[in-house]
Order: C-alpha cells, then sequence, then structure tokens
C-alpha cells in the first residue's frame, strides 16, 4: 500500500510563496501610490494660494486679508489688527494666527468670499482654518527680512525669502524630502522651502537639514513665494 501525503509538497510550497510575494508586491505598490498622491496634494496648496491672491488682487485691487472694502466687495470681515494698517499691503499677522481679527485669520474668508477657494466663510467654524492632506494647517502671511519675525529662517538664520511665506504643518519627514525635491532645491535648510518640526514650534525657528530630517517625525513646512 502507498504511504498517504502528510506535507505539502516543494511546488506548492513554491507557488504560496509566489502568491505571497504578489501580494505583498501589491501592498508595496498601493502604498506607494498612496505616498505620491499625498505628496501631490501638499505641493498642490502651495501652488494654489498665489493663485488666490492675485485672482483677489485682479478682481478688487487690494489684499485678501488687507482690504479695508471687504465689506463692500465681498460683504466680509474687515481686520481691525494690526490696528490702522489696513490697507497697507501686507497681510500682517502670523501664518497660524487663531485671532479673528488678523489679516491673516480673515485671508481665508476673504478668498473663499470671493469665490476663489473652497471652504467656510464662518470665522467661528471649527473647520474654519483650512487643512492639508496630513490634516494639519495651513496658513500664509507677509514676508519679512526680521529673522525673528520670520516663520522660518534658514541654516544662515536669515528669514525666509519671499513676498508671501506659505506654511503646512504636520508633515511626514519621508513627505517633506519629496516635496523639497519636487518644489525647490533639494535642501531643507535652504532656498525657498524650509522645513522644521512641528514639535514645539514657533515663529523663528531655524530650518532642519535633509540629513537631520527624521521620516516618522512630523514637520511646518513654509515656502516663500
Amino acid at each position: 500500500m502507498p504511504k498517504k501525503q502528510t506535507g505539502f509538497t516543494l511546488i506548492e510550497i513554491a507557488i504560496v510563496l509566489v502568491i505571497i510575494g504578489l501580494l505583498l508586491g501589491g501592498i508595496l505598490k498601493g502604498q506607494e501610490l498612496i505616498n505620491s498622491a499625498k505628496v501631490k496634494n501638499l505641493a498642490t496648496d502651495f501652488k494654489n494660494i498665489p493663485v488666490f491672491i492675485y485672482g483677489y488682487q485682479d478682481k478688487f485691487r487690494a489684499l485678501p486679508g488687507d482690504d479695508a472694502g471687504v465689506a463692500a466687495h465681498v460683504a466680509g470681515t474687515p481686520a481691525t489688527t494690526p490696528a490702522g494698517l489696513q490697507p497697507n499691503g501686507v497681510i500682517d499677522g502670523s501664518w497660524n494666527s487663531t485671532s479673528k481679527t488678523d489679516e491673516s485669520f480673515l485671508f481665508w474668508q476673504h478668498v473663499r468670499l470671493a469665490g476663489l477657494a473652497p471652504g467656510s466663510t464662518d470665522i467661528n467654524a471649527a473647520d474654519y482654518l483650512p487643512t492639508n492632506a496630513a490634516g494639519g494647517t495651513i496658513g500664509i502671511q507677509s514676508g519679512t527680512s526680521t529673522a525673528a519675525s520670520s516663520p522660518i529662517i534658514d541654516s544662515s538664520s536669515a528669514a525666509i525669502r519671499g513676498s508671501y511665506v506659505i506654511c503646512s504643518t504636520g508633515i511626514l519627514g519621508q513627505f517633506v524630502k519629496q516635496l523639497d525635491t519636487q518644489m525647490d532645491n533639494d535642501d531643507t535648510a535652504t532656498g525657498s522651502m524650509l522645513a522644521t518640526p512641528t514639535t514645539e514650534y514657533k515663529i523663528g525657528n531655524k530650518a532642519t537639514e535633509k540629513k537631520d530630517i527624521d521620516e516618522a517625525a512630523t514637520y511646518v513646512v513654509c515656502m516663500g513665494v
């Protein structure tokens, strides 16, 4: 009588390994596509915000947030801080301000009421401040040459350059590297795009060099335009 087989043959094991390999390959490829889509969305934020500014200026000859005539233009809320500086051609206030009277905070209401950007126009709404693909906050302010007032400073301790500075929070280090490669000079501590850790972030923080970026940590990424 022939003996009954009690285990797997080499062919059966090989087939199982091939199937596992295909499944793992599909998962990794799918994750790569998801990551690429996130980076693309994060990059789009940086590209779109200047379009909002120029679109508003083209319509009303004023800066969103700094527009003293916003009530007549789009029935929006005029900024009152800093007092007496509307309009002065500057988006005053820090990019991450939550003060409902600041120009940088009211920027979003103005561009949304003008039909240039999506989102709530209610400054008291929980979802008023825009968020990026990573769930972090996005903001804008005018650029400055004063390092202490700059959203971020480069490796030489100089303020990030640009008429306007756009910042986006909570971005994973692996995405930070890809963003800088795509949009700037592949160096997260110099150029028009800089990054600094989200943890204990404050105005005037110094940028982190690419070699020191932790891919699993999150960063504030700022870009001057």
